[in-house]
């Protein structure tokens, strides 16, 4: 086979897989670096190579062995700064090497945003729980590490007592010496996904997200479109243009959380890459019919001739509702009814069995199964959601 360019795929395991799938049908030549020499995806590329994430010299040899027109990743934010200092030395499409430390440090973001006057909550480095009476800070409270994602090591805190806790798991989870603390903002959690380039930032899609409850709030569910007014979209639309201007989002995509309240829109954090739980690789293609991957990969290879244009031509509703069981050992599986829901469920998956040891969902990769569906309308996917749900209610859990 002839193949049109090469590029450089950061990670080779499930999150990577459709855009693994989306290179090849674009006629390029695959190459893949993971550190884990048994990466799930490792068999669907053309090339694959062992690399620690932290060698830089390695990750440039494997990039000029291959010829790589561009680099590449998605749902992750952990090689966004080894892939900035390749793109930088090979002259390749990619933001610079201050966007994505900033990028992929909380702090750092957060007085970004300060700098430029955008609403977020306010923020300080504690380096030890000791330090927690001095900040100007009322309860609850949000502790997260610095540079981490997928909710690991994020916790909201009520008292003295649960922070300082919260403040040694959070030290758990960074390679840092110290961690973030920030107001709590109430309101409703929403992603934005995006696509920048040359200057443009094109807002693709909405999405409504459904989290476990506190303290640790990890994602369980998101609806796409969400429902968010013309005026709120359009001053969201504002807002990332704004964030992608003053940390220079540029040839990426990008996935920015924030929430909404009776005060107005605040940022959580940004991230310039493809977000994961399958938003922008299932779910946006499903709502919208614009395939985000696909622009990234000809954005990554300079393949873009011309204006960026993007237009939805789907006006469909897409989900993804992850199980979430009381902790304890399952005994035995309520009977999932799907079969009349069929045609509506894209892809479904359930990861334990019985016997297995249900732990409390601290974190993203603590989930243990999920369900993607596409309807027509939202009162059809909050049908099927019931029906998840009453699943739920079915299953058996014993004590620990």
């Amino acid at each position: 086979m002839k193949y049109n360019k090469s590029i450089l795929i950061f990670g080779a395991g499930q999150l990577q897989q459709s855009l693994i799938e989306g290179c090849r049908r674009k006629g390029l030549f695959a190459v893949g670096i993971d550190p884990n020499p048994n990466a799930e995806c490792r068999s669907s590329l053309d090339a694959f190579e062992v690399v620690a994430p932290d060698d830089f010299e390695k990750t440039l040899a494997v990039a000029q062995k291959y010829s790589v027109a561009g680099v590449i990743t998605a749902a992750t934010d952990k090689p966004l700064i080894m892939m900035a200092r390749v793109s930088e030395r090979l002259n390749i499409p990619f933001f610079s090497v201050e966007t994505a430390e900033v990028s992929t440090d909380k702090f750092l973001m957060k007085q970004k945003f300060m700098e430029a006057g955008l609403p977020c909550a306010k923020g300080y480095l504690i380096a030890d729980a000791d330090e927690l009476c001095g900040l100007d800070l009322t309860f609850p409270i949000i502790v997260k590490p610095r540079d981490n994602s997928g909710s690991r090591g994020v916790v909201f805190c009520e008292s003295i007592k649960s922070a300082t806790r919260a403040v040694e798991e959070a030290l758990m989870y960074t390679k840092k010496c110290n961690v973030l603390v920030e107001e709590f903002i109430e309101g409703l959690e929403y992603s934005i996904e995006g696509i920048h380039y040359d200057g443009e930032h094109h807002v693709i899609q909405f999405t409504e997200k459904t989290t476990t409850d506190f303290p640790y709030n990890v994602e369980i569910a998101h609806i796409q479109p969400a429902d968010i007014s013309i005026k709120q979209q359009n001053e969201i639309r504002e807002l990332i243009s704004k964030i992608a201007q003053k940390l220079g989002f540029d040839n990426c995509a990008s996935h920015t959380e924030i929430k909404i309240n009776s005060k107005g829109i605040y940022i959580i954090e940004t991230s310039p890459r493809l977000g994961g739980d399958f938003i922008s690789s299932t779910l946006v293609p499903l709502s919208t019919g614009i395939n985000m991957e696909n622009i990234l990969i000809d954005l990554s290879t300079n393949n873009i001739q011309g204006k960026l244009s993007i237009t939805p031509f789907l006006n469909r509703y897409a989900g993804i509702r992850y199980f979430s069981l009381t902790p304890g050992r399952l005994k035995t599986l309520g009977k999932l009814d799907i079969s009349h829901q069929s045609p509506d469920i894209v892809k479904y998956h359930l990861f334990i069995k019985p016997g297995d040891i249900v732990k409390q969902i601290k974190s993203s990769i603590d989930r243990y199964g999920y369900a993607i569906i596409s309807t027509e309308n939202k009162e059809k996917m909050q049908k099927i959601f019931d029906v998840l749900s009453e699943f739920e209610s079915k299953c058996e859990i014993l004590e620990k």
